[in-house]
């Protein structure tokens, strides 16, 4: 998977700007707040047709623009695609090769991405929330269903609050609450066993990716941790019944608290290094590599699922990790993965290893090429 070409207009801080990206890795270079994460930003919209730093779209649209575009060229193994994304007051337009999409699930995955930045690393010593935004992300992209899961499980969440918030005990509907318990056991629980499944298949790459970090000194294990007392590889129907035994059990508490207290929006995701807790007692070069682990993982895990490598994103990573982490990641990508790399610096990185290289110096929304292929 190649992005040859993207084009930007009205977006963010950029009026009009195209670009040949062709090169198996792009160096964006340049000061602090000039717009090389706006960059690495619409690649991301563009595969996922929303943000990874906010989620009002109406950000994304430049000051005083009515609209914002973006345009990419996407060579595959089976051709050119070209991909079009447009932001306005209206809501978002999509079209891939010039027809418009009734739902952005026929959008999503024509383009597959895995982004690498600073707040990363919070994945693992973050809060849960971080987490949950990391496996909705990145099931989301190989797996358009989840999506449709996981918006439909958000609809029914904000209703059944709502009435939570708004009904006393002596008031309350059970038949109304019944439909709504349904509805958010359905989608939640097929929620539950694509996070379980894409969390054996991560697993899987991350527990060797780490090791190969480690020179085999650290072993990774990474545990799904439901807000459910239940084990998610249980069939559907039996979850389906154990999340509505549950919703039963807290329903006085959730009256109490006005908010639903179990599902999938509480879920979380634990990491052991060598059987202890990363987040607790892992040293931040261990929370590190585990991050680092797990993004490389994801770049295999995409490439097992659709047959091509994903493009990777690295936005002022580089100069976060020590020579040994930044080399195994250059290693991982160099000549397989396209690669997009940010930095206020060349200082930062190790120019060595890279081959097929381009360099751009960004300044005040304006993207100039200044160097042949490395």
């Amino acid at each position: 998977m190649l992005l040859k070409q993207i084009a930007l207009q009205n977006y963010r801080n950029y009026d009009r700007i195209e670009l040949n990206t062709d090169s198996q890795v792009n160096l964006f270079v340049g000061e602090n707040a000039q717009g090389k994460t706006n960059l690495l930003e619409a690649i991301f919209v563009l595969a996922l047709t929303k943000s990874h730093r906010t989620s009002k779209d109406k950000e994304l649209i430049g000051w005083e623009a009515p609209q914002a575009h973006i345009h990419g060229e996407v060579e595959k193994r089976y051709g050119t695609v070209k991909l079009d994304l447009q932001f306005s007051a209206q809501g978002k337009k999509a079209k891939v090769n010039g027809l418009e999409q009734r739902k952005l699930s026929g959008f999503i995955g024509a383009l597959n991405v895995v982004m690498f930045a600073p707040e990363d690393l919070e994945i693992v010593k973050g809060t849960p929330g971080i987490r949950r935004r990391f496996l909705d992300m990145e099931i989301g992209q190989v797996q358009p269903g989840y999506l449709h899961s996981l918006q439909q499980y958000g609809k029914v969440l904000v209703q059944r609050n709502n009435y939570l918030k708004s009904a006393s005990p002596s008031s309350i509907k059970q038949e109304l609450l019944d439909v709504w318990n349904m509805q958010l056991a359905d989608f939640g629980v097929k929620m539950m066993k694509k996070r379980q499944s894409f969390i054996h298949k991560l697993q899987r790459w991350a527990k060797e990716i780490h090791a190969g970090i480690t020179a085999g000194a650290e072993e990774l294990r990474i545990v799904y941790r439901p807000s459910l007392d239940v084990d998610p590889e249980q069939d559907e129907t039996i979850l389906f019944e154990q999340f509505m035994i549950k919703l039963t059990q807290v329903k006085e508490q959730e009256l109490r608290r006005g908010v639903t207290l179990v599902g999938p929006h509480r879920d979380d995701l634990a990491f052991y290094i060598n059987g202890k807790e990363a987040q607790v007692y892992g040293s931040q070069g261990q929370q590190r590599t585990t991050a680092l682990s797990l993004k490389l993982a994801e770049i295999e895990l995409i490439h097992e699922e659709i047959g091509e490598y994903p493009l990777l994103l690295l936005d002022d990573v580089l100069s976060e990790l020590d020579q040994n982490r930044q080399t195994q990641l250059i290693e991982t990508f160099q000549s397989k993965v396209q690669t997009f790399i940010t930095t206020t610096g060349l200082e930062s990185v190790n120019l060595s290893k890279l081959h097929d290289a381009r360099v751009y110096q960004v300044s005040k929304g304006q993207v100039d090429r200044v160097s042949s292929r490395l």
